[in-house]
């Protein structure tokens, strides 16, 4: 199976590329982003402790998440492989994600890194929070997000670096142009 991470900071594109990848691939989606803001729409005890995270900016606690995750990696079943947006986040998600994959039979096929400069990365925010709703698209949220982002996650290129499993392609142009690099990284391990 072709397993793919993309990662980057809020706002980066990792959503939108997530599709591209999907599409073409025939992957399966798992975001964390979107598996928690269906919680929290939905009123679990799940969503509202992850609400009450997330608006403050800071991360979901990782047991929380990987015990999420790997219940919904088990019904992607029929899939030819899958692109986990959003996941992992930090180190320790990093080495759970390993575990729970090899437990499965399955590795990381490929990393890719989305680098986006922060001023884009703010304005990119505002305006899909202007466009969505989106109530942790404000400034202030925002600027925790990406502190976070920049403490706990992007240690993570590191790690991933060591591995040779990093691709890191910058985020800026079009999304064809982006797409057009992310899909010559991942042709390289498929």
């Amino acid at each position: 199976m072709l397993n793919i991470i993309i990662f980057g900071a809020p706002g980066s594109g990792k959503g939108t590329q997530s599709e591209n990848l999907i599409k073409k691939y025939n992957l399966a989606h798992i975001s964390t982003g979107d598996v928690l803001r269906a919680e929290m729409k939905n009123g679990t005890e799940l969503g509202k402790l992850a609400e009450g995270y997330i608006s403050k900016g800071q991360l979901v606690p990782d047991d929380v998440v990987i015990e999420m995750l790997a219940n919904v990696l088990d019904t992607k079943t029929d899939v030819s492989g899958v692109v986990f947006d959003g996941f992992p986040r930090t180190i320790a998600q990093s080495e759970a994600l390993e575990k729970i994959l090899e437990k499965r039979g399955e590795k990381i096929s490929v990393v890719v890194n989305l680098e986006v400069e922060e001023p884009e990365l703010i304005d990119r925010l505002i305006k899909r929070g202007q466009q969505s709703g989106r109530s942790d698209d404000n400034l202030e949220t925002i600027k925790s997000r990406l502190d976070v982002y920049k403490s706990q996650t992007s240690p993570l290129k590191e790690h991933y670096e060591k591995s040779g499993k990093l691709a890191t392609i910058k985020g800026l142009g079009t999304i064809d142009e982006i797409f057009t690099l992310i899909s010559e990284a991942v042709d390289k391990v498929k």
